[in-house]
């Protein structure tokens, strides 16, 4: 297997990658051959994750403008990806030029792309960590240097949750991150479910059970079991609701069915 010049050293690239998976759902081109197999693998059981991944993306925009609108111009993106057009970065700063962004991934390729797109941008970092491990981020020389959490935050884990089962104790790396951060700050999540999922249950399993083959396992978790995420926070209106119904910014039904699989939501710290 030939090894693209962008890669990064040391990283196997026999081995695919969810968060380059993801980019090739999106269209991009920082992915493999490996990733593309698996991506279209969980294409032919789930057709529509294109359009998840769409409205994921979507959301992710508006509930960063709804931040600024708010005056939280700080952003923690935790599970950030290879970086796409409408980057968090890019969205806050047409909001407001002064925002400042620290993404946090743990897929060296979406940490040695994000360098590079960061190279000489002062008020934006990428940090090489695992939300599993929150202490780490949170004390980086990153975060140290460009966010101030004396003052309120955007933690964004958008469609990262659902790749932590439950023995990664991901409620209590939640709520460390939340205990963390200043009264005012928002908490962002999307994740995966199998309600509003426009499939039977059996056949979207399928694509879970892609996930759990190449060992990144996909955790569909209820409505109420995403809900208690949201501890210590209050929900912002309209709740925890699929992700095209967060403050849309068209009609609603012009949706593609497959874009209400799962849920949106934003909490605020009191």
């Amino acid at each position: 297997m030939e090894r693209p010049a962008w890669a990064p050293p040391g990283i196997d690239i026999s081995v695919p990658s969810v968060s380059r998976m993801y980019d090739f759902y999106l269209g991009g081109s920082h992915n493999f051959e490996v990733d593309r197999e698996a991506a279209r693998k969980a294409l032919e059981f789930m057709p529509g994750l294109p359009k998840i991944m769409q409205a994921n993306r979507a959301f992710m925009r508006r509930a960063v403008r709804h931040a600024v609108d708010n005056d939280v111009t700080q952003f923690l993106d935790i599970g950030s990806g290879i970086p796409t057009f409408g980057n968090v970065h890019e969205v806050a700063r047409a909001a407001d030029p002064a925002a400042r962004v620290v993404y946090v991934d743990h897929d060296p390729v979406a940490v040695a792309h994000s360098r590079a797109v960061l190279d000489g941008d002062e008020a934006a970092a990428v940090v090489a960590a695992d939300l599993r491990k929150p202490a780490d981020i949170l004390h980086s020389p990153e975060v140290t240097r460009l966010l101030d959490l004396d003052r309120p935050v955007a933690l964004l884990l958008v469609a990262v949750l659902h790749f932590l089962e439950d023995e990664d104790r991901p409620y209590e790396a939640v709520a460390q991150l939340i205990d963390s951060l200043a009264p005012g700050s928002l908490l962002v999540v999307t994740h995966a479910s199998y309600e509003g999922i426009p499939l039977s249950q059996e056949q979207a399993g399928g694509t879970v059970g892609v996930y759990r083959n190449i060992r990144n396992p996909l955790v569909m978790r209820s409505g109420a079991e995403i809900t208690r995420f949201f501890d210590g926070t209050e929900m912002v209106e309209p709740g925890l609701v699929p992700m095209p119904a967060w403050r849309p910014d068209s009609p609603v039904e012009e949706e593609d069915p497959y874009a209400f699989s799962g849920f949106a939501g934003v909490g605020r710290k009191a």
